[in-house]
């Protein structure tokens, strides 16, 4: 009896231990018997191995800013809707409107190329900390450490890349404590195969952002090309679709709670290690401030679009991003403050010190760390604040701030330019630029941004950190830059570099959207900057500190590095939450519930003729599951942004679905994470299949996929 009641007990932690952690791949043998207790069949060497076929050759890199899947032998590769966003708007116009009406190549001809996008897939991984650690020193400053790794980087990654294709780079780990090298071969020719209507791939919009329960068919089919020996390589109409050396087979199996879920991909950023007083800042002063700046510019973006067809599609995508981190953060604060975070930093914090006096060597070393942290915080916070307001306002604010200075090159550097025969191409670069620029801009919008935001950063950051007249000023030369600007009238300034000399500099250097971007940039650079930089290295010195300090005092916790774009993986299992008192959420949403949210007076709940024709008829094929079709699972993963698009796979490798978002009370696992709460949504591979299949009638490129029933 007492052996099986160990056993009960044993099963009953086990399955409510949190799944934290987002590991390098080949940390997997210390959690594989964890994993193998969870359901796991694969072994590690199946899930990645660099000398040998294995899972991590179908997972990609896509763009640095989002994870795909390789699901066929012919380069064929799902992402999300949203990661495929930028490649959707750019292909369509009024005329044909693949952000509303979806878009399915009817064959490789048809597929559509993406300049700019990459595809990269890691080749191998290898530890280089004691080969970065001989060329350091404690003597060092933090400017000769640097140039010390630049340098020894720059020697080991030119040694990987010798001889190959390949790219290599190496990453700092545990702030610094550890590095590893990332060889990857970088496919630059991807192109657009299919992508469902926004009514689809967007259901939901910013209502249902990072909430559950979930409806969102959030996907999106590319294909990588390659040239005829299946090497990466610039896009050419002659290059063929990219042989993988693997892909995943897609699962067609009915879906259980409990059932083993990993998500493989390459999660862009969390902060787990911060200290009570930087958790404090983010969540008392930087978040909220960033909220306000940010629901300022939706307040004004929404209707405009609403109100016209073109700036939806010139502003789709822009809105996407603003108000993806505003709602995201909203629910941080909240998670947060629900979670206690604080009073469980000071605990650890409290805890720390005490394990670091138990001995001379550790309280010399780390005793102090904690309070060395908060105190600096404390004293640069207005300067970390004032960083963080700047870019709201220079880069998420008003369009025209970057763009116009893009043209301080030629106005400074004329002469330069044209004695080294340099200018034409300058021109021809400026051209393309504003070309581009104009294409996705409405001047109306912007000044009504400009206008709503200036006198709130104003307000914000401290004023002997701004320009000195900018309290006075800012709305009469606001007035004169939507009036008068050169760079800001498309028609006035394609004749002025067609006929582009001397004279046309001046008028550059006088313009007022040019003086005035450059006094926000230049008083930012000389006041913020250098005393942030100055801050930033003294903490980044004394988190290295802190983060060894765990690692040698607490070597029995399970400890992963924080996520900094590079190759993860995290394991978990579908399952729903009780996130607050009297809420409880299932698992999975169906079908069912697209129709139950379908609103045809709200853009964000409004569905296609087609679809609706396809749910009378109720045809789901394969795809159902006890007469239901599931549209999308949650899941114990631990993932954060990066992980959009990566593959979650089950025990056997099979693909399940594709990973595109948290629920609201998960995103806050970027600074803590929280086993009662924290969830990764899912859209349903089966849903996926569905909608190429019966929706876009695109049979063909389910002929390419490996299924497992």
């Amino acid at each position: 009896m007492k052996y099986l009641l160990f056993i009960a007990l044993f099963s009953v932690a086990l399955a409510g231990k949190a799944d934290e952690g987002m590991f390098l791949p080949f940390q997997l043998k210390k959690n594989k018997k964890d994993m193998a207790a969870r359901g796991l069949e694969l072994s590690t060497k199946e899930i990645y191995n660099p000398k040998a076929p294995s899972v991590k050759d179908a997972i990609v890199s896509l763009g640095g800013f989002c994870t795909g899947e390789i699901i066929s032998a012919k380069g064929l590769m799902l992402t999300n809707h949203h990661c495929g966003f930028d490649a959707i708007r750019e292909n369509s116009t009024p005329e044909n409107d693949y952000l509303t009406d979806g878009f399915w190549a009817q064959d490789y001809s048809e597929e559509k190329p993406i300049p700019g996008l990459t595809a990269s897939i890691v080749i191998r991984i290898d530890d280089v900390t004691k080969l970065v650690n001989k060329q350091l020193s404690d003597q060092m400053s933090e400017d000769q450490r640097d140039a010390a790794i630049r340098e020894i980087s720059e020697e080991l990654c030119g040694a990987a890349m010798d001889g190959t294709n390949y790219f290599a780079e190496i990453k700092p780990f545990y702030e610094g404590n550890e590095f590893y090298l990332f060889v990857y071969e970088v496919f630059t020719d991807i192109r657009l195969v299919g992508a469902p209507p926004s009514a689809i791939g967007k259901f939901g919009g910013d209502t249902d952002n990072w909430i559950w329960p979930r409806h969102t068919g959030d996907f999106s089919v590319f294909r990588i090309y390659a040239d005829k020996n299946n090497a990466a390589a610039e896009y050419n109409e002659n290059n063929i679709p990219y042989t993988p050396i693997k892909s995943l087979p897609i699962s067609l199996k009915p879906k259980q709670s409990g059932d083993f879920t990993l998500v493989y991909g390459f999660p862009g950023s969390t902060d787990q290690h911060y200290t009570s007083g930087k958790l404090q800042f983010y969540m008392d002063m930087e978040r909220p401030a960033r909220i306000d700046m940010r629901q300022k510019t939706l307040d004004l973006m929404k209707p405009a679009m609403n109100g016209d067809a073109k700036i939806r599609i010139q502003y789709a995508s822009k809105q996407a991003r603003i108000a993806n981190a505003w709602k995201k953060w909203i629910g941080q604060i909240g998670g947060l403050k629900e979670l206690h975070a604080l009073d469980k930093k000071r605990e650890f914090e409290e805890e720390y010190m005490a394990k670091a006096a138990e001995k001379t060597e550790w309280k010399t070393n780390y005793f102090s760390v904690i309070n060395d942290l908060n105190t600096l915080q404390k004293e640069n916070e207005k300067f970390e604040f004032a960083r963080a307001m700047f870019i709201e306002y220079f880069y998420v604010g008003p369009e025209f701030f970057s763009y116009v200075l893009d043209f301080s090159n030629i106005a400074n550097n004329y002469e330069k330019l044209d004695a080294e025969g340099k200018l034409q191409e300058e021109i021809d670069r400026l051209n393309k630029k504003q070309k581009g620029f104009f294409k996705n801009y409405n001047k109306e919008l912007d000044q009504k941004i400009f206008n709503r935001l200036t006198p709130l950063y104003i307000s914000y950051v401290d004023n002997e950190l701004l320009p000195d007249d900018l309290k006075y000023s800012w709305q009469r030369e606001g007035d004169r830059i939507y009036e008068k600007s050169l760079l800001l009238n498309p028609d006035k300034l394609t004749a002025a570099l067609d006929k582009f000399g001397k004279k046309t500099t001046k008028k550059i250097k006088n313009d007022p959207a040019f003086t005035f971007a450059l006094k926000i940039y230049g008083a930012y650079f000389k006041n913020v900057s250098p005393n942030y930089n100055g801050f930033a290295d003294k903490q980044e010195q004394l988190m290295k500190t802190y983060v060894k300090g765990m690692l040698e005092m607490f070597p029995d916790r399970k400890m992963w590095a924080d996520a900094n774009s590079t190759m993860r993986i995290a394991y978990g299992k579908v399952d729903g939450s009780s996130p607050r008192d009297g809420m409880e959420y299932i698992h999975y949403t169906t079908i069912d519930g697209i129709m139950q949210k379908y609103d045809p007076q709200n853009p964000d709940f409004q569905l296609t003729s087609r679809f609706l024709e396809l749910y009378k008829k109720g045809d789901y094929g394969n795809y159902a599951q006890d007469g239901e079709l599931w549209v999308c699972f949650t899941a114990s993963n631990h993932t954060t942004g990066g992980n959009s698009g990566s593959p979650v796979i089950d025990a056997d490798g099979n693909l399940m679905g594709i990973n595109f978002d948290r629920s609201w009370e998960s995103t806050m696992s970027d600074f803590m994470f929280d086993e009662s709460r924290c969830r990764n949504i899912v859209v349903d591979i089966r849903y996926v299949l569905w909608v190429i299949d019966k929706y876009g009638e695109a049979s063909h490129l389910i002929d390419e996929m490996t299924f497992v029933k």
